[in-house]
């Protein structure tokens, strides 16, 4: 059902669904465990196989388990949780605007047009 892959705190997601550090990339972003898994459960919603694939090794390049980052905005709305920032595609701006026109706070409304849509 996914079109889009994820994007949190210092990323930025691409149209495969695979996050790239901002920055020279030398380094991993430093998460702790649970944001790495929220990451990287993240990834299911990709469109297709090969974008699942390339989004996992996307996020096992770019990020290491090690401090929380208190600056990674995650949330967790209708049993879906995600980390930073989404990306949505237009149809599921759409169902945000539509979701958040009746009443449906921004933030969760987000999450499930990005998850569920």
């Amino acid at each position: 059902m996914k079109k889009i892959a994820t994007v949190a705190g210092l990323v930025v997601v691409t149209a495969l669904g695979g996050p790239a550090a901002v920055g020279d990339g030398s380094q991993p972003h430093e998460v702790s465990k649970e944001q790495y898994r929220t990451l990287l459960s993240q990834c299911r919603y990709a469109d297709t196989a090969k974008a699942r694939a390339q989004c996992r090794a996307q996020v096992r390049e770019t990020f290491r388990i090690g401090g929380t980052d208190t600056s990674l905005d995650c949330r967790t709305y209708s049993g879906v949780s995600v980390c930073g920032t989404l990306t949505l595609s237009r149809a599921e701006r759409r169902c945000l605007k539509d979701s958040t026109d009746k009443g449906l706070p921004f933030r969760r409304a987000e999450v499930e047009c990005y998850a569920l849509s």
